[in-house]
């Protein structure tokens, strides 16, 4: 079946099928069927110049298009992750991440290395060492969700 489909589109078949896959990137955002469209078209533009080759056969082609496609899909990440910019914000949608170097009171006083502090609104756990509820402290770190604290 699907050799009697390359048979009768011949290499058409593979421009078309890349043709597809770019429009469908319209409708599927996501940057990733625009590389695998490309390597259709490539593939469609190497069976034009060797469709009366014998040893061209849908199998092959099959793999060159494979081939292509993980090639054009590295390419691209590369192409894409390498002109992004170094974010001005690097803890950007990391909360917890953003309170190290912060004090707060203790809420709860720490006992077997669990406490818990109030920043602004929201409760956190912490993990220090013991230390009665009162004690001011300053964050240090973040652990497994955690704010590792010191007693100030």
């Amino acid at each position: 079946m699907i050799a009697s489909v390359f048979v009768e589109l011949g290499p058409w078949s593979w421009i078309v099928l890349g043709f597809a896959l770019l429009a469908a990137e319209i409708l599927v955002p996501g940057v990733f069927l625009v590389w695998i469209g490309l390597a259709a078209l490539a593939t469609g533009l190497l069976s034009i110049a060797f469709w009366e080759a014998r040893f061209w056969d849908w199998q092959v082609q099959t793999l060159v298009f494979l081939a292509l496609s993980l090639v054009a899909a590295y390419g691209g990440y590369r192409f894409v992750h390498g002109r992004q910019a170094p974010s001005d914000q690097p803890l950007l949608n990391q909360r917890a991440k953003q309170l190290v170097g912060r004090t707060a009171t203790l809420d709860e006083s720490i006992r077997d290395n669990r406490g818990r502090i109030r920043i602004g609104d929201t409760y956190w756990r912490v993990s220090g060492p013991d230390a009665a509820a009162g004690t001011r402290v300053r964050v240090v770190a973040v652990k497994d969700g955690d704010l590792v604290v010191e007693i100030i």
